[in-house]
């Protein structure tokens, strides 16, 4: 995986991690579940990058 990309699923992850946050602060369930998603969303890129990486070694 690129720094670049192992970058931008870092970053993706804390927003979303921060959107839950705030979702929870507001009682917003729709922000909060936003959130998540986000956070789902970069593991699972995580998780592809680290497969190719893996076939490529």
């Amino acid at each position: 995986m690129s720094l670049a990309d192992k970058a931008k699923n870092t970053a993706e992850n804390l927003a979303g991690k921060a959107k839950e946050a705030a979702g929870q602060a507001k009682g917003d369930k729709d922000l909060e579940t936003e959130g998540q998603v986000d956070q789902s969303k970069a593991s699972l890129k995580e998780a592809g990058e680290n497969v190719k990486d893996a076939f490529k070694g």
